[in-house]
């Protein structure tokens, strides 16, 4: 059986250029907008939170406005924050795992070597560590002492049609979520690439762990998608254009694109 992926914009920056989207770009300091998403998989009664968002107390923090809480932006889809009983986290950024807190009944899906990442050594780098926070990290680990974290190393089967795959680059533990759906296999990169350029182009984003893994990732994405069309950046606001709006700020990605991506 397929599934039902939709996009659910929370947050958008449009205060960033080029630069801040690709290493040695060459129209470096034009305007280059950014949103900020979750997903969500949903197979008859079964549904399956692909990342968090952030909140309102993170985004003071940050100075990163958010437009609506994430849990106000899954209301249309019926989805009550209690009810949310799985959770893929791609990885543990602030923009990804900051609302870990808003879904407290949920067991979440996150590779061994994204946790290791986040509580080693490597958190002694304020740059690697700045896309962080305690707070959501600690959250990761008090749902492990609950019993409500599975672990994956590399490739794992989360359901029939639904599985993730471990990119790296951007976070030592980056994965990607491959989906049937009745478009074909469709990708959902998160930050393996953050905009189809990225991965169309073979161009890697600023914020990078290991670049060689970053890069071997974009042809990930590729063989995880039945074709370019249905790989999903993680900030694109191309996917805005491409899929069907269903509701304000959310976009049905699994009947496919309207056309494919150009850049």
């Amino acid at each position: 059986m397929t599934w039902e992926v939709y996009a659910v914009k929370y947050a958008e920056r449009n205060s960033r250029t080029r630069a801040d989207s690709f290493i040695f770009d060459d129209n470096h300091d034009a305007p280059h907008a950014m949103d900020y998403f979750i997903w969500v998989l949903r197979q008859g009664p079964r549904t399956i939170l692909v990342d968090t968002g952030y909140d309102a107390k993170e985004a003071a923090a940050r100075n990163r406005p958010i437009t609506i809480d994430p849990r106000e932006a899954l209301r249309p889809l019926g989805i009550k924050p209690e009810d949310v009983t799985e959770v893929i986290v791609t990885h543990l950024h602030y923009d990804h795992a900051g609302g870990l807190h808003l879904f407290p009944n949920a067991t979440l899906h996150l590779q061994t070597a994204e946790m290791i990442f986040a509580t080693g050594p490597c958190m002694c780098h304020e740059t690697l560590r700045n896309p962080f926070t305690a707070d959501h990290v600690c959250e990761a680990i008090k749902r492990l002492y609950t019993g409500k974290v599975v672990f994956h190393d590399g490739e794992s089967e989360i359901a029939e049609g639904v599985s993730v795959h471990r990119i790296g680059g951007h976070s030592r533990g980056l994965q990607a979520v491959r989906v049937l759906t009745q478009a074909g296999w469709l990708c959902l990169a998160s930050d393996a690439a953050h905009y189809y350029e990225n991965a169309l182009a073979n161009k890697p984003f600023p914020i990078v762990v290991d670049v060689e893994d970053m890069l071997s990732g974009f042809a990930k994405l590729h063989a995880l998608a039945s074709r370019p069309g249905l790989i999903i950046p993680g900030h694109d606001p191309l996917v805005r254009d491409l899929f069907d709006a269903v509701a304000p700020n959310i976009y049905r990605l699994d009947q496919g694109p309207r056309r494919e991506p150009e850049i």
